[in-house]
């Protein structure tokens, strides 16, 4: 008499949990700050850069512009703006060309990846930066120059909305741009001058009403004068609104701009973003 054995069948294994819609954009966004930060050149730029003009500009120019105002203090607010702008329209303007011209975004696109996890970590890896570089020209100005902090919470967020508002119109600008440059070299050729521009003649590097009046007009047509303009409204006293154009910093109207601004870019961003170059097809 024999006997059979049955060899138990092995456990169901469950099958591999994918990963959700928040675990898709993080992993991403860490990826591009990785990248980022890998990049020396990127990032002496982009945080060094604020800080020494900064410093520069402060050795300079040690006068007042208005009772109880320096021109240092003037002059931070437009480069926490312009911080702002750098590493958002300026480096997705240039960053992009090149991993289009690379053919990674091509690559990209034909992964299983949903297409907006890409977007995503764009934005986080430019949210981490911007908090990054403002804390430190934020540090810098308060040790060196005795800038002095909003003592509100109003002021406090005033200043957050104006930079979420600031950022998301410049990053979506930024990816809007890029589109422009056919290679990897025309990036830095199509936005850097752009970005140059906008910073003279929006009250950075002067103040904005002693401007020529075109220039101030022209200024008004684009993100970075607004963004200056709420900076104002956040670390110099009431008084000096009465010193903007307006009258008064007006706030409304900085909100109205930047918020144009952003259906502007999306806009912009969902017409003409290129996922290859025109001789990938």
């Amino acid at each position: 008499m024999t006997t059979t054995t049955t060899t138990p069948a092995p456990p169901a294994t469950a099958p591999a949990r994918r990963p959700g819609p928040v675990t898709l954009g993080l992993r991403q966004g860490r990826l591009e700050i990785t990248q980022f930060l890998r990049s020396r050149e990127s990032v002496v730029f982009t945080m060094g850069f604020p800080v020494i003009m900064i410093v520069i500009f402060a050795s300079i120019f040690g006068d007042q512009i208005a009772p109880g105002v320096s021109y240092t203090q003037y002059f931070i607010t437009g480069m926490i703006a312009t911080g702002l702008m750098t590493v958002s329209f300026q480096n997705l303007g240039i960053w992009i060309p090149m991993e289009r011209d690379r053919g990674v975004l091509k690559r990209y696109r034909g992964t299983p990846m949903p297409k907006w996890v890409w977007f995503a970590g764009k934005v986080l890896m430019v949210v981490a930066i911007g908090v990054a570089e403002t804390v430190l020209l934020l540090a810098v100005s308060v040790a060196m120059f005795d800038l002095a902090l909003p003592g509100t919470a109003a002021k406090w967020l005033t200043f957050g909305w104006v930079s979420v508002l600031g950022v998301t119109a410049c990053t979506l600008c930024g990816i809007a741009i890029s589109s422009l440059a056919r290679t990897a070299r025309g990036g830095p050729a199509v936005v850097t001058p752009v970005a140059l521009v906008l910073q003279f003649i929006s009250g950075v590097f002067f103040v904005f009403t002693e401007l020529p009046s075109w220039m101030q007009q022209v200024a008004a047509l684009f993100p970075l004068k607004w963004m200056c303009q709420g900076l104002r409204a956040v670390f110099l006293p009431e008084s000096f609104g009465a010193r903007e154009p307006g009258g008064s910093f007006e706030l409304d109207r900085v909100a109205l701009v930047l918020v144009a601004w952003c259906v502007i870019g999306l806009v912009l961003c969902l017409t003409t973003f290129r996922w290859t170059t025109k001789r990938d097809g």
